[in-house]
Order: structure tokens, then sequence, then C-alpha cells
């Protein structure tokens, strides 16, 4: 769905039969799905100025352009999680010869294990970047524990890049997206701006904090997409301080 709404092809008739279900319900997920993959393409960017060199993509999706390796520099390790068999197959066929790249088998609703298999590739004793976009509301429980478990296991200096959709606005339509998405094959769970802020517990915030989608650090300050607009995903990037 997330490849359809992109314009992308690498989709099946049930993927964009849902797809529409959804884009009936809000017509702007076509905008925000644009703005997200964005949003990535800055945070790498920001994360290698900051002298991240370790990147670990929790629910990576299906390869497009600008991937997190073609961004993150040539000597970056970085490894890619997913348990779609789909994205595993194609992933692997087009990473093989990045040497500096992994994808592998993890779901992030078992942390413990995703961070033993991506510490084979990684050194989570030095500082390293976990990027999670718009992945998490796809854990319907409650995603605190889990966010606990990896922000403990990050060494200080480590960041967490995180997207994530938001019910402020119009949260009578949440349950018919969610709808959808429980019928398809990802079930979803849209969170309030408050349980947002929650995941990056135990992080500092940079500038400019939590934020919609458009305005995390654009690359055009004069020039953002629906300024001030309310969001629908909200976003942002944290900090593991020194102990």
């Amino acid at each position: 769905m997330y490849d359809y709404y992109l314009g992308g092809k690498d989709n099946f008739p049930a993927d964009r039969a849902a797809a529409e279900k959804v884009l009936e319900i809000v017509p702007q997920v076509p905008f925000m799905v644009r703005e997200n993959r964005a949003f990535l393409g800055r945070a790498v960017r920001f994360l290698r100025e900051q002298g991240i060199t370790q990147f670990l993509d929790i629910g990576t999706g299906l390869p497009t352009q600008e991937n997190v390796h073609q961004l993150a520099g040539e000597e970056a390790k970085v490894v890619y999680v997913d348990n779609d068999p789909q994205v595993l197959a194609h992933a692997r066929a087009l990473l093989q010869d990045s040497p500096h790249v992994r994808i592998i088998d993890g779901d992030l609703r078992e942390p413990e294990r995703l961070l033993a298999d991506a510490g084979e590739h990684l050194d989570l004793s030095r500082p390293v970047a976990v990027l999670m976009v718009a992945i998490v509301h796809f854990v319907q429980d409650d995603p605190t524990p889990i966010m606990a478990t990896i922000t403990s296991a990050l060494a200080p200096g480590s960041f967490m890049a995180l997207s994530h959709a938001c019910k402020d606005i119009r949260p009578e339509i949440a349950p018919g997206v969610e709808r959808v998405y429980q019928e398809a094959s990802a079930p979803f769970t849209a969170r309030g701006s408050a349980e947002i802020i929650a995941l990056f517990d135990g992080l500092e915030l940079v500038e400019p904090g939590m934020v919609n989608l458009p305005e995390w650090r654009p690359e055009d300050p004069d020039h953002v997409p629906f300024r001030d607009s309310p969001p629908y995903f909200l976003c942002g990037v944290a900090r593991k301080p020194a102990r």
C-alpha cells in the first residue's frame, strides 16, 4: 500500500483496493507518504552530519530511490529490518553487492531478538541511529515497553528518528482507516500526540522537536508545504544523552 501511495509498481490488486479505501477517508495520504519519505532523507543527512556511521532501519519496506545506505555514505554500516518475505527477497537481490549493508528478518515486536541480530553487523557499544519511520503505528499493543528496550540498548550519543500517524486533528476518521488496515495484512493504530512524544522517553529531542512532517528541518524554510497545518503525521529526531 505504501508503494502504491508513492506511485510505485511493486504492489498487488489487493494492496491497491485497500489503499483506495483509505484514500476515500483521507485523500491527503499520498502527500503524507511523500513527505514521510522526504523526512527520512533529511533525517539521515542530519545524522550523517552528526558523525553517525551506523544505521538500523526498522520496517524498511520495499527498496525505492534514495535508500538509507545511499544517503548515509559509502563507509556507513546499515542494517535493514523487515518481516515481509517479498521485501526480504527483493532487498537481498538488490543489496548483494553492498558490503556494508545487511537485510535481516526481524519484527519490532521482538526487540531483543532484533537487536541481537543487528548486533552481528553493527557495534551497539558505539553510537547508532535507529530509524522507525512510519512503523510504530503498526504495533497494536502499547509500544512503550518496546521503545524502552531499544532505547536502553543504545550507546550514549545514539539517535532515534521516528514518525507516526497522529489522530489529534480528526479522531473520528481513525477507526475507518484502522478498519481497512485490519482487513489487509498490517493492522494499524493511530495515536495522539501525547502518546507519540512518550515514545521518545529517555531521549532528548533535537530542534525543532516533534513537528508536522514538512516542518522538520525543511531544505527551504521559506517554502514549507502546509506549514502550520493540522498534523496527520508527527515526526522527530532525538539523541540519547550521556549517562
